[in-house]
């Protein structure tokens, strides 16, 4: 089996990076380790940048985003028992976010994937890479009790943290950074109308929480727990209580509470390796970075990354710019770092850490009242929320 991009993942940064080339006429295979149902199962993120709005409009995917999704024009910032409102489309000319949930996204690509006849292979095995430095990669995989050879131009590596691609990469070639939380996220998610219009980001002495949303019927709560929580000695009851505890009293006296439909916990950490190619495999989203989801980054930074591969595959196969390889990483570098800058400033401010002491304590809530007490403090906040713009491929 020959093609002209192999892209390893199915997940929404696999299936974008697919649908934008098949668009264009570019030839791609989509490889996947689990079923269909288990990547829409995942139960990930929900807030789109602009930027990533706008590239699923140009893939011709946004219909249904578009119909159902709910626009955020801003933000809740609540600290010291009050709540400041981030106006992202006054402090950005106009941009804002869209709450559409990954899964839904996913559900949406997969779709399209499958109108558009191009090929996804599910349910692989023992996918190997090989001669990534030579003129024609090839990859190796088991797929319905058969051993496969699929040869290529250039592979596109969106399997994950845990993924084949960057552990394909020799020893020594990647610089690892990497910072591990001491705490994590404990989220449920609820059939229950939201507690307000707009995401509450709240810094509390007892520890963060966040009032988010997939629907005007279904919601999405988190608050810090210490990375030794285990799920289970969270009821509904007590997770309940805690979140109540740490949002303003006017914001908790309104909280609909109900059963959870799904209760998980996630460990934070930041992570990013350099450089982020190696010969003709350029890694994508998670299989390069990882970013707390504090400020609402993981799945724009990997929607980022397809953009830039997609924009230089374009010019290198419809005008012959192969030194334009050369520059994926740097590029998406720039914007990855600028990302993980603001994700580590949003969660140094709104959680407790061990070490918090009463000092520690009144200049996290002294940071933020500067910020919100700036118009330029504000603007910061919210040009980096919205996500800041994609470098042009000239």
């Amino acid at each position: 089996m020959n093609t002209q991009v192999a892209i390893i993942g199915a997940g929404p940064s696999g299936l974008l990076l697919g649908q934008l080339l098949h668009n264009v006429g570019i030839d791609n295979v989509i490889l996947e380790r689990q079923s269909p149902d288990y990547v829409l199962g995942r139960i990930r993120a929900g807030v789109l940048e602009q930027g990533m709005v706008d590239l699923l409009r140009e893939a011709g995917v946004a219909a249904r985003m578009d119909r159902e999704g709910l626009p955020h024009d801003g933000f809740q910032l609540a600290f010291d028992g009050r709540c400041e409102r981030i106006d992202l489309k006054g402090l950005t000319a106009g941009k804002s976010v869209m709450v559409y949930g990954q899964t839904e996204v996913t559900r949406d690509l997969m779709e399209a994937r499958q109108a558009s006849g191009a090929i996804t292979l599910y349910n692989t095995s023992q996918l190997q890479l090989h001669e990534l430095k030579g003129e024609r990669p090839y990859l190796t995989f088991e797929h319905e009790g058969r051993t496969q050879r699929l040869t290529c131009d250039y592979i596109a590596g969106c399997d994950g943290f845990h993924g084949v691609s960057r552990q394909s990469i020799p020893a020594g070639v990647l610089q690892e950074f990497e910072r591990v939380y001491p705490f994590g996220w404990l989220g449920i998610l609820a059939d229950t109308p939201p507690v307000h219009e707009e995401l509450i980001y709240a810094n509390h002495a007892r520890g963060f929480a966040l009032c988010s949303m997939r629907s005007p019927t279904r919601t999405r709560y988190y608050v810090q727990v210490g990375a030794e929580e285990k799920v289970e000695d969270w009821s509904d009851e007590r997770f309940w209580d805690e979140l109540k505890r740490r949002l303003p009293s006017d914001i908790a006296s309104q909280l609909v509470t109900g059963p959870s439909i799904e209760k998980s916990i996630a460990p934070l950490r930041s992570f990013v390796v350099e450089p982020m190619q190696y010969g003709r495999l350029f890694l994508l989203g998670d299989a390069a970075h990882i970013v707390p989801p504090t400020g609402a980054k993981g799945l724009n930074l990997a929607a980022s990354d397809v953009s830039t591969l997609y924009r230089i595959l374009l010019k290198v196969y419809r005008e012959g710019r192969v030194e334009l390889l050369e520059r994926y990483s740097a590029i998406c570098l720039r914007r990855i770092w600028k990302a993980e800058r603001f994700s580590w400033w949003m969660t140094s401010m709104l959680h407790r850490f061990p070490d918090t002491d009463a000092f520690s304590r009144r200049m996290q809530e002294t940071e933020l009242d500067y910020f919100v007490s700036s118009e330029a403090g504000r603007r910061t906040i919210a040009e980096n929320y919205v996500g800041l713009p994609y470098e042009a491929i000239e």
